[in-house]
C-alpha cells in the first residue's frame, strides 16, 4: 500500500517537474525574443540619430513604405526599447520563480527516492527495459 502511494507521489512529482521545465523553456525563449527586439530597436535608434533632421525617413507597413518624420520613428523605437526592457524584467521575475519551483520539485523527488530506495530500483528497471 505504501509502495503504491510512493509510486503515485513519484508520478505526480515527475509531472510537475516536466510542466515546470516546459514553462521555464518557454520563458527563456520569450526572453531571447525580447532581447532580439531590444537590440534591433537600439541599433535602429542609433542609426536614426546619425541622420540629419531633414532626411526623408520611411516606415515599413507590410510591403508599403510611408514617409514619416524622423522624430516619429525615433519615438517608436524608444518605445519599443522601453517595452522590451519592461517585458524582459517581468520575464526574469517569472524565470527566477520557475527556477525556485523546479529546485523545490527536484528536492521533493530526491527526498522521495531517499525514503524509498525500492522505488528508485523500480524506476531504473523501467527505464532500462
Amino acid at each position: 500500500m505504501a509502495d503504491e502511494a510512493n509510486r503515485a507521489a513519484f508520478i505526480e512529482i515527475q509531472g510537475r517537474m516536466i510542466e515546470t521545465t516546459g514553462k521555464l523553456k518557454q520563458v527563456q525563449t520569450q526572453m531571447r525574443t525580447k532581447e532580439t527586439e531590444k537590440k534591433r530597436a537600439f541599433l535602429t535608434l542609433e542609426e536614426l540619430k546619425q541622420l540629419s533632421d531633414d532626411t526623408n525617413t520611411y516606415k515599413a507597413i507590410g510591403r508599403t513604405f510611408i514617409l514619416e518624420p524622423k522624430t516619429v520613428l525615433m519615438d517608436e523605437q524608444e518605445q519599443k526599447l522601453k517595452d522590451s526592457e519592461t517585458a524582459i524584467a517581468s520575464l526574469q521575475t517569472s524565470k527566477e520563480y520557475l527556477e525556485k519551483h523546479l529546485a523545490e520539485v527536484e528536492n521533493n523527488l530526491r527526498e522521495l527516492l531517499q525514503q524509498d530506495p525500492g522505488l528508485a530500483r523500480q524506476i531504473m528497471t523501467m527505464s532500462v527495459a
